[in-house]
């Protein structure tokens, strides 16, 4: 295995056992086997490390760039992107044991620069994916180009609740529900496009 690979494995084995591993450089290059320097060489930055992590994490849960599928309409892959989001969660226990895990990582703790961080680096990866859907929309003309930042937010919120909705007790499907919202929220992107940054307000 090339020391690239045994780096980032050590990293997702931390990350596997703790959620809110730091992922120092000395403890990961420990866990690889390799040197300090050998892991700079391939990763400058811990940030770099972690941001490559999640970036394989997420390609592994989520494989597949379904935005890229031009057989189908922008509005069908958009929603295919976000199904894929929700997908691995599962429903019911499935679901309750995933935002069991979520919450004693990232809530139920005291908010630690720890903590903080390592939420962070979650997060700015869900972001990261949304805006390159967007950023593929616009490129071909289905969104207007532009600051995409406000919808990213409220896509990645529609994504968080409905999969607190999946862990929840619910009167009926909750995916017949989740579908409604899912087509709900693409069809105000879509029809919305790229909302311009917030600026002073005029008279």
């Amino acid at each position: 295995m090339e020391t690239r690979e045994k780096i980032l494995q050590a990293a997702a084995e931390m990350i596997a056992e703790d959620m809110t591993a730091k992922l120092s450089v000395r403890a990961v290059a420990a866990r690889a086997g390799v040197s300090t320097g050998s892991l700079r060489f391939h990763f400058p930055t811990q940030r770099a490390l972690q941001d490559s992590l999640l970036a394989r994490i997420y390609e592994h849960l989520l494989p597949g760039d379904p935005i890229r599928d031009q057989t189908l309409p922008p509005r069908e892959r958009l929603l295919n992107c976000l199904r894929q989001v929700l997908a691995p969660l599962g429903t019911d226990e499935d679901a309750r044991t995933a935002w069991g895990t979520i919450y004693r990582s990232f809530i139920e703790p005291e908010p630690t620069e720890q903590v903080r961080t390592a939420y962070l680096r979650h997060e700015r990866e869900a972001e990261r994916r949304v805006e390159h859907w967007l950023t593929v929309l616009a490129e071909e003309g289905a969104l207007p180009p532009g600051d995409h930042s406000r919808n990213v937010r409220f896509l990645l919120t529609v994504l968080n609740g409905l999969s607190v909705e999946r862990a929840l007790p619910a009167r009926e499907s909750v995916l017949i529900a989740e579908a409604e919202t899912l087509n709900a929220a693409v069809d105000h992107v879509l029809s919305t496009g790229s909302a311009p940054p917030a600026g002073p307000a005029r008279p």
